[in-house]
């Protein structure tokens, strides 16, 4: 074997010129080369859309995709198939290499338990906002006779009257017995008839009704303001906190607050 020369300077540059040009041949094949091949550079897959695909789907789908994945996290979603994807990262559309995992959410069998809330006394309204944040959903409204309108009288869930500290599934629909701004009381309608409209007024809003509809009327024979008809009549049923139609002499003016 013929060994290099060292023994003069010329032999020495030319030892490490060979040197020099080996390493600088290993380090563009590992970057060029080997690195290029080994992590499949330039090969890119577009990631799919997994959304609501079921366990028992994914493992072939994948497969055949040269992608794996795995279940980092489970959810309840209201209404969501058991089992299946709900979120997935990365997103569709991305471009990954091959062998790539996909990271899954996916939809738990069974709701988690909340406590239920008391929405009684709250406005339907506000019932509807507090179940929305506590992952129930607001069911029926029944209404029934009672001054507060929209004022929660009591609430059920699955058919049953549930009390307020109770557990209760997320994704329950909760139904209300919601108040409908009129009273249980029956009583005679007071007579309005043949006063000025600002006395009448008053005597409806004093009897716990409400003044309705203020129709104006042409009768030169009676003062302008007089009331001349009332609906429903004088002595006739109602109820508290239903409303009182009055046919006024005279254009209509709007100093009475009529929503009382």
């Amino acid at each position: 074997m013929t060994k290099l020369s060292t023994r003069s300077r010329t032999d020495l540059y030319i030892h490490i010129g060979l040197v020099v040009a080996f390493t600088v041949v290993l380090v563009l094949t590992f970057f060029f080369v080997y690195l290029p091949f080994s992590t499949n550079h330039g090969q890119t897959i577009t990631v799919p859309d997994l959304k609501h695909m079921s366990l028992d789907e994914l493992e072939n789908y994948l497969e055949d995709r040269d992608l794996r994945y795995e279940v980092s996290d489970c959810t309840f979603v209201a209404g969501g198939v058991p089992l299946t994807v709900f979120a997935q990262y990365p997103t569709p559309g991305s471009n990954v290499k091959e062998g790539r995992k996909i990271y899954l959410t996916i939809i738990k069998r069974m709701a988690p338990t909340v406590v239920m809330p008391n929405l009684v006394d709250q406005t339907s309204r506000t019932a509807e906002l507090l179940l929305g944040s506590m992952g129930l959903v607001m069911g029926e409204l029944t209404y029934e006779p009672d001054l507060g309108k929209n004022k929660v009288l009591r609430q059920y869930a699955n058919g049953q009257e549930i009390k307020a500290g109770s557990p209760i599934a997320k994704g329950t629909k909760v139904d209300l017995v919601v108040g409908d701004g009129e009273g249980k009381v029956f009583f005679a309608a007071p007579d309005v008839v043949g006063l000025p409209f600002d006395e009448a007024a008053t005597l409806i809003q004093g009897s716990g009704l409400r003044v309705g509809v203020r129709v104006p009327v042409d009768d030169p024979e009676q003062e302008v303001g007089t009331v001349t008809k009332q609906k429903p009549k004088a002595g006739e049923r109602i109820r508290v906190g239903q409303t009182v139609d009055v046919w006024v002499v005279g254009p209509v003016s709007s100093d009475v607050d009529e929503s009382q």
